[in-house]
This record gives structure tokens, C-alpha cells and sequence, in this order.
């Protein structure tokens, strides 16, 4: 308890700076001057009111309606803190707000209404329809809610979702449906029994009906008992729609034989001895927060195969409406629904549920170091940060609502929507479809050098299921299989992939005698080739594509670049094929930014720079993208006859020597590289036209911390670094590179030289 007043000051100091609260608005068009200003207000604006006014669905072109969500609520039971006031639910609503664009783009306003009469209420989020896109009602007390949501929907041309109610119950479901599945057992044979009568309690019931559940195997008890025929204590037609023909009166009465308690009540309602008397294997959604109605701990002391979930993250299993919400308002935006029916629902379940059936992400796994993200019962539902969510649940909804016939703007290809969601979580992805393309037309085959490590291994399973190409790891088997089976992947070595065992393999005599014979004039005797054989991975896999056995190479997940580079020289080196630069993607909030030389050359010759260039001009093109190279120096077109922006000058008179098919200009500063208007003044006649898309530096030292610049401080995503000028038979990552990564790094790879020039 004593770090209690030191949470509550974080949270105070989260919500108070840098800048009060959690949002902001921010302008998508420049308003940089009078000619921005005409167009975004008077006298431009009226072209796009006029188009509005002829035909009301050129709002979602010309504003940003279509992708606008508000968040209503009147603050009359907000979380578990009751009636607080509009005013007091702020910071909740502002944060589902954020919630909203973090998890699927989608921008919202969070509307606190001083308003407790439930047909009032109606009345105003109804007068907003011009505004939004869609309405998330939010933490209005029951029955209100009921009351809203109906007159709202019956009123509205637009989805009107109450997610306390709906978005719970979808969670609940996904869960209900994948800890059935580990139980071995049915939603049409199962015994539930549930404590809470609230918004939310009520639409979990509601849901599992949809799913299969028998209405007269549903128990529900509220704070005075069981919900029974005839009783009139605290009764609406919600509760009323469960009550039970019986003379029992109490939750410890019904509780006997249940296969699933669902609990959305209060804390400790459900007793140890009571779990003792449910069925065999339980199953316990204990979501009242933060106490739940009991803890882990004390229910599988008694039932030591109970398969429990709560609403907490301390604990596995957490159902979180984070899971469903944005995912299923981003489905039916860009459809254009007029609602959120039972079928687009349904389909989010769905969609959740087999998430977490299938391997969990690298990303997610990211996020949840140390936890176990295995499918089972204690990983039903996914994690919120796992980044497929939005491809995989957005496009059920949509799917939903064009078959459901509530979808004015129905999507013609689904699988192209649901790549397209996918490149707004992954950034890399829109860039890299042409270097995945272009790999798909060949098998190549690739080994990694320390197959052991995680991400390695995450990266296997993703090559082996989006790409032609066949992984081969370096490691012990035992150990890969071991870190296979904890980590959850379906993969297996000696089944899904070849694997190369430092410590015993039958081709060692023929690694190290290879080894030997290109070393041997290099002062390397039989016994060390013996001993880099058995200890060195780099060095392995450098042999390996050496004999022919592997096509490419990646290593580096640890250790030096340099000290890899070493042995990447040393076995594959040759008079053709010589590092010569290694090259950097950055992608970035505003596009993709290439950097050389970031890790091979210290202090680049004039000579070396040039070959730098071309190597970047080829790679830069694999990516689609037609090269603008900007030699980057403390000098500025000549102002300073000594240090880098000479050796750049006499880079770039080399390659004035012959015709080229790529723009290039230098020396300049970082800043006229990259701001074309800058650039004009100072140097009018500059061969470059807007910013510059490659940066040469002509220090590794320079190019190598505006990466990590970029990397750390400005959000940028690394795809790299490309080593060139070796025939794509080699790549050295860095330790920071994530799974998702070395995927990428696959793909380079995994195109032959020829197939980029």
C-alpha cells in the first residue's frame, strides 16, 4: 500500500503535463499562407458546403466526418467510481478518445452532457448526427442507457453503439468462446450463472444467447438475490427477460453445477466453497473491478483447472473493451454503416476469438515481455497491442455490414482493405509490397546466425507463412525447440525448417576444412577453423552460402556490426563482391528517408563515396521509390575548401564523369537537403526538385546518430541496415531490430541481385 499516494501523483502528473488533458486538434492541410487560408475558409469553403448541400454523402470527402467519433456520457456511472457528473468524467472520456486513435485511426470528441433524463439525453446526441460519423455512448447508468441507445438508434442514420453495454459483451464472448473450446465443451449444453443485472451484465447474456446458450440454463442474480418469476424488488424488463421459475432464492442456491460463472457485480461476491460445487473444469469471468468477485488464487485452490478471466492486467485473461471498440467503429466507418447490428457483432467475437487461436505476434509479444501469450487458459483473448487486431476484426465487421445490407459504401476487394489496415499499424509494409513482390519470384534459401534468439524465431514463422523463402537456423535444436513451444509458435525445427547444431552436425568436418582452406594464408591453422566452427555462427553461416548450401546470410541480432562484417569479408569477400556501405530506411510520420554510409565506412574516400551513391541509387529503387540524393556536410555548395564537403565535392566530380539516371546534389547542410524552399534560396540552380529522400554523409559517425536520431526521438521505423555491395549474399542487422524486422530483412534478402539491377 505505500506506493499508493506515488501512483496517484503519476497518474495526477500523466493527465497534467506536458499540457493539460490527453488530446488536441491539429490541421491535416498546411496553412502556411493567404492562398492556404483562401481555401480552407472564405471564400474556398463554400465549393465544399455547396457540394454538401447537393448530395449529403460528399461530407465524408470533403470533411472529416467520415473518420469522427464522439464519445458521449453524462457521467452517471462512470467506471467503478458511480454517479461522479458530466464534468468529473472528462479525463474517462478523453481517454477512450484516445483509445480510439491510438488503436485504428479514428479521430473523436469526447462530449460530457449535463443531462440525466434519459429521452433529453436522446434528444441531443440525436441534434449531433451532422457532426459525426458515429456515436460511442459511455457510462450512463441502467436502465438510462437501454433508454438512450434505443430512441438514439431508431433515430440515427448512424452506428450508435453503447459500449459499456455491447462492447463488454463481445469481449465476454470471444473469451466465453475460447475457454469453452479448452474445456471441451458447448455453449448449448452449458450451466451459466451470473451475478450483476447492470448494462453491461444484461448485453453479456444477451450475447451469449446469440452464441448458443440456452435461455433456461441462465441464472442471473443481482445484489437482492435471484432473478426469479414474480419477484418486483428492483425489476425492469431487461432482468425480467431471465427470471426463473424456482424457489431458489440466492446465488449459493444456483451455483451448484455451473460450467461458467460470469460476474459483473462487486468484490468477493463468489466464495471459494461455491466454486468447490460448479462443474468440473469452471470457468470464472470474475470482471468486477478493481476487486473481482474472487481472486485467481483463492478459486483455483479449490478448482485447480478453473479457467478464469477478470478485468484487471495484473492478471491473464483481462477482458478489456479496448479489444473490440475501435476495431469495430473503423469496420463500420469505412463502409459507411448506418448501424452496428447483431451480425457485425457477432463477427467481431469471431474475429477476436481466432486471434488468439492463432501464433501470437512478435509486436504484442513485445509489448508483454514475460508473459506467457500461448493459446490456452491463460491466453484466451489477445493482448490490446497486438497490432493485427484492426486487420483482422475491422474487416469481419465490414464484411458483416455489406452482408448484413447495412453498408452504404461497400468495400469491393476485403483483402486488399484489410492490407491496407494492416499498413497503418505496420509502417514498413506499404513500403516494402514491392521488395515482398519481388522476393515472391524466388526461393531463396536463408540462414540465420543466431537462430536461437526470439525474434529469430518469430521471424521464422512469419517467412515461412507470407514469403517463399526457407529459413535455416543456426542453433542447438533443443533449445530452439524448447523456446518454439513456450513462445507459442506452431513451427518446428527438423518439420518447418532445417537447422544447423554448432555443437554436433555431420558436415562440421566439411565447414571447417572449407573454412581452413580460404583462411589458411591468413594465419589461421586447422585448430582454430575447428574451434570458429564450433563457436562462431557468423562464420558458419558465411560457409554455408560460401558451399552453395544457403543463398544469404542475416546475422547481427547481437554483438558489433564490424566484428560480423569481419567474417562476412573473410569467407565471402572477393574481388566482385566487397562491402561497400551499408544503407538505412527510416521511414517517417511524412515519408521514407534513406542513410549511408551508416556502418562499414568510418571516413569514406572520395572514390568510396561515389560507389556509396550507386549502391544506394539501385537499392533505393527496390523500394519503388526514384532516388533524390542530398550530400549532407557542415559545408554548403563550397563555402568551406577543407574537411568532408571536399571530399564530397570530389565524390560527386566522379560522378559527373559519366552519365547517371538518378538526381544527386552536394555538398549541403542537413537542412537545405531536406527543405526545398531553403534550398532555393541559398542555391538556386540545385539539380534536386523538393526534399531529398537519401542522405550521403561522409562520416559514418554523422550518418549513424541522425538514424538513431530519427529512430529514438522522431518515431522513425528502421528497415535495414542494407549491407551493399556483397550480392544480397549477406546482411548485418543491428541488436535493436524487432522480429517484425528481420522479416523485412528476409524479404531484401531473399530477391536475387539480378532481379534489382
Amino acid at each position: 500500500m505505500s506506493d499508493q499516494p506515488s501512483q496517484r501523483q503519476a497518474a495526477l502528473d500523466y493527465h497534467a503535463f506536458p499540457k493539460p488533458g490527453k488530446l488536441e486538434i491539429r490541421a491535416t492541410k498546411p496553412m502556411a499562407n493567404g492562398r492556404d487560408l483562401a481555401r480552407a475558409y472564405s471564400p474556398g469553403v463554400a465549393e465544399a458546403c455547396l457540394e454538401i448541400k447537393d448530395n449529403a454523402a460528399h461530407a465524408e470527402t470533403y470533411t472529416a466526418r467520415g473518420n469522427l467519433v464522439a464519445v458521449v456520457s453524462n457521467g452517471t456511472a462512470v467506471l467503478g467510481l458511480g454517479n461522479i457528473g458530466a464534468l468529473a468524467s472528462k479525463p474517462v472520456m478523453e481517454g477512450k478518445a484516445v483509445l480510439f486513435k491510438k488503436f485504428a485511426g479514428i479521430d473523436c470528441f469526447d462530449l460530457e452532457v449535463n443531462e440525466s433524463d434519459p429521452e433529453k439525453l436522446a434528444d441531443i446526441v440525436c441534434a449531433l448526427e451532422p457532426t459525426f460519423g458515429a456515436i460511442n455512448l459511455e457510462d450512463i447508468k441502467a436502465p438510462d442507457c437501454f433508454i438512450v441507445e434505443k430512441l438514439c438508434r431508431e433515430r440515427m442514420n448512424i452506428p450508435v453503439f453503447h459500449d459499456d453495454q455491447h462492447g463488454t459483451a463481445i469481449v465476454v464472448g470471444a473469451a466465453a468462446r475460447n475457454a469453452l473450446h479448452v474445456a471441451g465443451k458447448a455453449f448449448e449444453d452449458i450451466k451459466i450463472v451470473s451475478t450483476g443485472g447492470g448494462a453491461a451484465g444484461i448485453a453479456c447474456l444477451n450475447m451469449l444467447l446469440k452464441l448458443g446458450v440456452k435461455r433456461e440454463n441462465i441464472w442471473l442474480c443481482d445484489i437482492h438475490g435471484l432473478v426469479y418469476e414474480g419477484r418486483a424488488e428492483d425489476m425492469n424488463p431487461q432482468k425480467a427477460c431471465f427470471a426463473q421459475a424456482t424457489d431458489l432464492r440466492t446465488l449459493d442456491d444456483v451455483i451448484e453445477g455451473a460450467d461458467l460463472f460470469l460476474g459483473l457485480s462487486g468484490p468477493n461476491v463468489l466464495k471459494p466453497e461455491m466454486v468447490a460445487r460448479m462443474a468440473k473444469r469452471p470457468i470464472i469471468f470474475a470482471l468486477a473491478n478493481p476487486t473481482p468477485e474472487i481472486l485467481p488464487d483463492a478459486a483455483r485452490a479449490v478448482a485447480p483447472d478453473a479457467i478464469i478471466a477478470t478485468g484487471r492486467s495484473d492478471f491473464p485473461n483481462q477482458v478489456n473493451n479496448v479489444l473490440c471498440f475501435p476495431f469495430i467503429f473503423r469496420g463500420a466507418l469505412d463502409v459507411g454503416a448506418t448501424e452496428i447490428n447483431d451480425a457485425m457483432q457477432i463477427a467481431c467475437v469471431e474475429g477476436i476469438a481466432e486471434l488468439a487461436r492463432i501464433t501470437t505476434s512478435a509486436e504484442a509479444a513485445a509489448a508483454y515481455q514475460g508473459e506467457q501469450l500461448t493459446f490456452g487458459a491463460d491466453y484466451l483473448i489477445p493482448k490490446p497491442f497486438d497490432p493485427r487486431l484492426v486487420g483482422v476484426v475491422s474487416s469481419a465487421v465490414a464484411r458483416a455490414a455489406m452482408e448484413s445490407g447495412v453498408a452504404r459504401r461497400p468495400i469491393a476487394d476485403l483483402e486488399a482493405y484489410r492490407q491496407k489496415l494492416n499498413q497503418s499499424v505496420f509502417k514498413s509494409a506499404l513500403l516494402m509490397r514491392p521488395v515482398f513482390e519481388a522476393a515472391a519470384k524466388a526461393a531463396r534459401r536463408l540462414v540465420f546466425a543466431e537462430g536461437e534468439d526470439e525474434r529469430v524465431l518469430r521471424a521464422a514463422q512469419a517467412i515461412l507463412e507470407e514469403t517463399t523463402e526457407t529459413p535455416i537456423l543456426i542453433g542447438r535444436p533443443e533449445v530452439i525447440e524448447a523456446r518454439c513451444e513456450k513462445l507459442g509458435l506452431s513451427v518446428r525445427p527438423g518439420q518447418d525448417f532445417q537447422i544447423v547444431n554448432p555443437e554436433n552436425d555431420p558436415r562440421y568436418y566439411d565447414y571447417w576444412t572449407s573454412y581452413h582452406q580460404l583462411m589458411q594464408r591468413r594465419g589461421v591453422t586447422p585448430d582454430l577453423a575447428k574451434a570458429i566452427m564450433r563457436t562462431n555462427t557468423t562464420a558458419i553461416g558465411a560457409i554455408m552460402v560460401h558451399r552453395g548450401e544457403a543463398d544469404s546470410l542475416i546475422c547481427g541480432t547481437f554483438g558489433e556490426y564490424r566484428w560480423h562484417l569481419n567474417y562476412v569479408q573473410q569467407v565471402l569477400g572477393t574481388h566482385d563482391l566487397r562491402p561497400h556501405g551499408a544503407l538505412s530506411l527510416m521511414i517517417l510520420e511524412d515519408g521514407p528517408l534513406f542513410i549511408a554510409d551508416t556502418h562499414v565506412r568510418s571516413r569514406p574516400s572520395p572514390e568510396e563515396l561515389a560507389e556509396i551513391t550507386l549502391g544506394a541509387a539501385r537499392h533505393v529503387r527496390r523500394f519503388g521509390i526514384e532516388p533524390q540524393i542530398a550530400f549532407c556536410s557542415q559545408s554548403q555548395f563550397g563555402n568551406q575548401a577543407e574537411g568532408s564537403g571536399l571530399r564530397l565535392r570530389q565524390a560527386i566530380e566522379i560522378l559527373d564523369s559519366q552519365p547517371r539516371d538518378f538526381v544527386y546534389e552536394g555538398e549541403m547542410n542537413l537542412d537545405s537537403a531536406l527543405d526545398p524552399e531553403l534550398r532555393q534560396r541559398i542555391f538556386p540552380n540545385s539539380r534536386l526538385h523538393g526534399a531529398a529522400n537519401v542522405l550521403i554523409f561522409a562520416h559514418a559517425d554523422a550518418a549513424s546518430g541522425v538514424r538513431n536520431v530519427l529512430k529514438m526521438k522522431a518515431g522513425g521505423i528502421e528497415v535495414g541496415p542494407i549491407l551493399m555491395g556483397m550480392g544480397n549474399k549477406a546482411h548485418i542487422v543491428t541488436p535493436s531490430i524487432t522480429a517484425r524486422g528481420l522479416l523485412n530483412m528476409a524479404a531484401i534478402a531473399g530477391t536475387p541481385v539480378a532481379h534489382y539491377g
